[in-house]
């Protein structure tokens, strides 16, 4: 493992950001829960430490905090927001409630020399997020900077190398944020650029290889951009050792499974077992409306199938390993802090119990890795774009798609447009710059005319959407020809289907799915 930049996590919903931003530098960062002992930190080389923020306030009888021999490790310290009163609080400084909580964009004044603003401007606007303030330095710290509500915005102690900010430079709204990020990592902690995507997957490689010797691995296939990269590394470590097996839901998208066969056993000459499931999706999902109850027969019978061909191939082909496309946000361990339960991320398997159940020695190959890193890694073991870049596809797959009862007339249906919807949104080359685009099915009928007959068919809807993390998202205002044409096109070719609406709300208060 690389010297890293560890992430003390004290509950911030910005953890994950930190670390993000770190690795946008090339250099690697591991997010640790705050009570990690500062020796579990020395041995695992890290070069510097970031404190992150957090909900809690330092005065809470119940607020978090670090190992204190964490400052006493001989490298430099970052805190950031609760973390820089975390320190005030521990190393000998006063913190005290502020009469006027910050909250949003601030001006940062800086009014000493600081490596951590090396080359900037001497104010900046900066984003705030507190309602506790220092009001008197430790030991050893000068005042840097300030905002109108709080003299020490940013302090510094030059001789232990220890660094607080009362504002989040994370966070795009900060002004020269990424600078202040790379004056800590490169000019404070004095790293160089170690987490590259030749070397992880270098590393990698080596790890899979040392890991299965002459075994044999077991990989679910989705087609998604997790489990196509994931397959595509361990391919590459190990070859034909590797069997992945596709479920064919029949809730999948115009030609997907023959595009999966094409692209993973005939071009990267992948063991696929395909496993045609759609009858036993279909009956089971017959009269099915409420859609939990759809999203928990389409989970549970999945997990029922995949398991069954595991058995299977376990037995008869001696497979002992079993591979995941887990990534870094599902296997951070946050902590519940405070009362606030809804932080608390639990280690996740992509295929419910399956490796504790079936004694499977799990292979995760991508689980160091952020969305965008996983993206960077596809490209470079050579995946086509569209499966790189593909927007996000549900689980659920077309059956959440289709409000009300899922039949395979409804299925072709909304198939047949979705098919529509992609290829012009690919020709107008629009498909990659949203976040999602696709086609839902409403179980309503409209009157329509064709040539001089009346008629009563279905409404499609179009579900366009610009978002960055899908925490919020907007309606993609798209050029007006592109819908018609899109519209004309559905309402003309395919089957069924008497008019064309457009889904222009936003999220919140609507969720990009409509089931």
């Amino acid at each position: 493992m690389p010297q890293t930049i560890a992430v003390l996590d004290f509950g911030s919903q910005y953890t994950q950001v930190i670390a993000r931003r770190i690795r946008e530098c090339q250099v690697y960062s591991k997010i640790y829960h705050f009570e990690t002992p500062a020796q579990v930190l020395r041995d695992d080389g890290v070069a510097g430490i970031i404190l992150s923020g957090g909900p809690s306030s330092v005065f809470a009888s119940n607020a978090p905090m670090p190992d204190r021999a964490i400052f006493d490790l001989g490298v430099p310290v970052l805190g950031i927001c609760y973390g820089v009163q975390l320190m005030g609080k521990l190393l000998g400084g006063k913190v005290a409630k502020s009469q006027r909580r910050e909250y949003g964009l601030g001006s940062l004044g800086i009014r000493k020399k600081s490596p951590l603003f090396a080359g900037l401007p001497r104010k900046l606007n900066v984003w705030n997020s507190h309602g506790d303030k220092l009001t008197a330095l430790p030991p050893g710290f000068a005042a840097v900077a300030r905002t109108e509500n709080s003299e020490f915005a940013a302090i510094l102690d030059a001789r232990r190398r220890f660094h607080g900010i009362q504002f989040h430079p994370e966070v795009y709204h900060t002004e020269h944020g990424m600078d202040i990020i790379r004056n800590f990592v490169f000019g404070v902690c004095g790293m160089s650029e170690n987490w590259t995507t030749a070397d992880f997957i270098k590393h990698t490689v080596a790890d899979i290889r040392a890991q299965v010797g002459k075994g044999r691995v077991l990989l679910a296939l989705s087609g998604g951009v997790d489990s196509s990269v994931a397959a595509a590394l361990l391919h590459k470590a190990i070859g034909r050792q590797l069997v992945c097996v596709y479920v064919d839901t029949g809730l999948m998208r115009k030609d997907e499974t023959a595009n999966i066969e094409k692209l993973y056993a005939k071009h990267f000459k992948i063991d696929l077992r395909v496993v045609d499931a759609s009858s036993i999706f279909l009956r089971r999902l017959k009269g099915v409306t409420d859609p939990e109850q759809k999203r928990k027969i389409i989970g549970n019978t999945f997990i029922e199938i995949f398991e069954k061909k595991a058995r299977e191939l376990k037995t008869r082909e001696h497979i002992e390993f079993l591979g995941q496309g887990t990534i870094y946000p599902d296997v951070i361990e946050s902590v519940a802090i405070g009362n606030n339960p809804a932080a608390l991320i639990k280690s996740h398997h992509n295929v419910g119990g399956l490796p504790e159940r079936m004694k499977f020695k799990l292979v995760e190959p991508l689980r160091q890795l952020f969305k965008d890193e996983v993206r960077r890694v596809g490209e470079k073991l050579g995946l086509p774009r569209e499966v790189v870049w593909r927007q996000p596809f549900p689980g659920p797959g077309l059956g959440i798609r289709v409000i009300g009862e899922i039949t395979k007339p409804r299925l072709d249906v909304l198939r047949e447009a979705d098919a529509i919807l992609l290829e012009e949104m690919m020709a107008a080359g629009l498909y990659y710059k949203i976040w999602q685009s696709f086609c839902v099915y409403l179980p309503v009928k409209s009157v329509g005319v064709i040539g001089d007959e009346r008629n009563y068919a279905d409404i499609i809807a179009l579900r366009l959407v610009e978002s960055i993390d899908a925490m919020t998202a907007d309606w993609a205002d798209l050029p007006r020809e592109l819908l018609q044409k899109v519209s004309n096109r559905i309402t003309n070719e395919v089957r069924g289907v008497s008019r064309v609406v457009l889904d222009i709300s936003s999220k919140p208060p609507a969720t990009i799915e409509w089931e």
